[in-house]
């Protein structure tokens, strides 16, 4: 298999463990939506290349992004739909470019893990704060299902961004606490749809794919320092 020959061990069991129980999900309902099978993939397949520190896991969170929004919009959630697309999928796009500007070596596709500054600390605070209040009202005036929940994600996600952009371990905390929140955006949803149940085994194996990201970047980064 291809994508394995390009991943570790633990990183190919992972991968086919997140690819068959994406199915496994999908094949159980009797409510098919294809679209949220092939979002599922992609995603799963751009965490593990982003768990490795690689530009092509950021190119594939874009092309996710994009499926992703058109599966929050059947179902109303304005708030993924517009943080996916306006903004995940840009700031992944410039992580990207960001990430093949700063390889560890010269040559190779893994990227230099940079550490946080306190500006970027404050900064970071000060722009999630700005992007949730401001999102707060554009998501009532959409009437956003669930309004509270979907604010809560826009925080989430747009940290989790912003800390993926700045080449920092801590992406993937920020990015599982994301996780959790869609967990529990998306269990709402299946309640009244159950084709959505897919959605919720991709999330739930984003976390887990997640933890392990955050886990294998720390890695990474002890060695760079060497």
């Amino acid at each position: 298999m291809k994508i394995c020959s390009k991943l570790s061990k633990t990183e190919c069991m992972i991968w086919i463990s997140s690819v068959v129980l994406i199915i496994v999900s999908f094949l159980f309902v009797s409510q098919k939506d294809y679209l949220t099978l092939i979002a599922s993939l992609i995603g799963a397949t751009a965490l593990i290349y982003v768990a490795k520190g690689e530009p092509l896991g950021q190119i594939l969170t874009v092309v996710f992004s994009a499926f992703y929004s058109v599966i929050s919009l059947k179902f109303h959630y304005y708030g993924e739909m517009i943080t996916y697309l306006g903004m995940t999928a840009p700031i992944a796009l410039m992580s990207a470019v960001s990430w093949l500007k700063n390889p560890y070596k010269k040559g190779e596709a893994e990227v230099k893990i940079s550490r946080l500054s306190r500006n970027k600390i404050i900064l970071m605070i000060v722009l999630t704060a700005l992007v949730t209040f401001s999102f707060y009202f554009i998501l009532k005036y959409f009437n956003t299902a669930n309004l509270f929940i979907s604010t809560l994600s826009i925080a989430t996600s747009f940290s989790a961004s912003c800390l993926m952009l700045f080449r920092n371990p801590y992406y993937a905390v920020a990015y599982a606490l994301n996780d959790i929140v869609l967990i529990f955006l998306w269990v709402l949803a299946t309640i009244n749809d159950i084709s959505y149940l897919p959605v919720i085994v991709c999330f739930v194996i984003f976390f887990i794919n997640d933890l392990f990201g955050f886990v294998s970047w720390q890695k990474r980064k002890k060695q760079q320092e060497i």
